[in-house]
């Protein structure tokens, strides 16, 4: 008789986002009753149980961690998190770090959340910066943008690293053994593009990545790729784009039946539900900070409960398939191909 996976252990800025502490604690209750979790909620003692105890989950894997302080949106979250070592965040990050935790979720801000991942846990050798990314529709499943968020300018080895992160997510995430990766451009010759893109283009090519080459922009949607990488402004831009695309086009096309007003009625319910299928589940607005070393994930500042689930299922996945060490071992392989 196979024996049972041990429970991965996720540590939980249960303070951070829009809808914290309620919708935080609720989506916990959720996700250590579907089994394989223990959780741990960071954040005031006296507002966590309060709110845990408006659930039945005594019987649940769910404790509960005192943290004094709670960093917001901060113009400065690197010296924000500096200053406050007691705040949920810091402090639950400490925990992964200590290893009482395995990974930490958070809808904290980006920038304390990753500011406190690179102080308490740091990168991995050979990444210099962290990166989020992950698929952006279901028009394309099988198709991960890297980076959607975190670095802005960017060195040509820096879009190698990407390459190679989002090859460790595709086959973790999305299951494909080897994943096709591609370089985001304004034409699919090589000599095209900006000093960026074209001399990142010999790294990818001699990387030992299954490259095959520069994409324009309509290959994010049409899943000629695995993985698309690009430096996080034009990433970001894809990504909110994404995100308000689709809303943006059903009400156009709602505004324009509003004379016909049986079959707008008819189209308004169902449009909602064909856009919402759109967003991928598993990538909008959050994900796994990638090249840090630890399983960090992002959920998205305005997380509901049925998100919190997801993000935590996700946290024990990566854990479970151990990333972080899968991603270690393709990076000595690019040094085999060439110098980081």
């Amino acid at each position: 008789m196979t024996e049972p996976k041990p429970r991965v252990s996720v540590a939980i800025d249960a303070m951070g986002g829009d809808y914290a502490p309620q919708e935080i604690v609720a989506g916990a209750v959720a996700a250590a009753e579907k089994g394989g979790l223990e959780l741990i909620l960071v954040g005031p003692l006296n507002i966590l149980e309060e709110e845990l105890a408006k659930h039945d989950a005594s019987h649940l894997p769910i404790r509960c961690v005192n943290a004094d302080f709670i960093i917001k949106e901060e113009k400065n979250p690197a010296l924000a998190v500096r200053r406050k070592p007691s705040s949920s965040i810091a402090i639950a990050t400490k925990l992964v770090k200590s290893g009482e935790a395995s990974a930490i979720v958070g809808a904290t801000a980006t920038g304390s959340l990753v500011t406190s991942a690179l102080q308490y846990l740091g990168t991995i050798p050979e990444v210099d910066r962290p990166v989020i990314g992950g698929v952006l529709s279901t028009l394309a499943p099988k198709t991960a943008i890297f980076d959607l968020g975190v670095n802005m300018d960017c060195k040509p080895q820096h879009l190698l690293t990407f390459a190679v992160i989002g090859t460790v997510y595709a086959r973790t995430f999305l299951g494909i053994p080897e994943p096709t990766v591609a370089l985001l451009n304004v034409g699919v010759e090589e000599s095209k593009g900006n000093r960026l893109v074209r001399e990142a283009y010999p790294l990818l090519k001699k990387s030992g990545l299954n490259f095959i080459g520069n994409v324009e922009g309509h290959a994010i949607l049409t899943g000629e790729a695995n993985v698309i990488v690009c430096d996080a402004f034009a990433g970001n831009c894809l990504f909110k784009l994404s995100e308000s695309g689709g809303q943006i086009v059903a009400n156009y096309f709602l505004d324009k039946m509003k004379k016909y007003p049986i079959i707008n009625q008819l189209l308004r319910s169902k449009t909602k539900k064909a856009v919402a299928s759109l967003a991928s589940p598993n990538s909008i607005g959050g994900g796994l900070i990638w090249g840090v070393d630890g399983v960090v994930l992002k959920m998205h500042g305005h997380s509901r409960a049925p998100a919190v689930v997801k993000a935590l299922e996700n946290a024990r996945m990566a854990v479970e398939s151990d990333v972080i060490n899968c991603l270690k071992a393709e990076l000595a392989k690019i040094r085999e191909h060439i110098n980081l």
